[in-house]
């Protein structure tokens, strides 16, 4: 079984948390209490792009 964290090939959305911490999170797991979808859904790279311009 593969991490559904480092697939290249899923979809993935961008979470954000109170404090402001962004987390990479694939499509179709239940996103966690405390963190709200701030990008949604596409490619890994896009996502993770987005949070790398958010760090900036």
């Amino acid at each position: 079984m593969t991490n559904p964290f480092d697939s290249a090939d899923r979809s993935y959305v961008v979470l954000r948390n109170a404090p402001g911490d962004h987390s990479l999170w694939p499509v179709g797991i239940t996103v966690p209490d405390g963190w709200e979808v701030v990008h949604a859904e596409d490619s890994r790279q896009a996502c993770l792009s987005y949070i790398e311009d958010r760090a900036a």
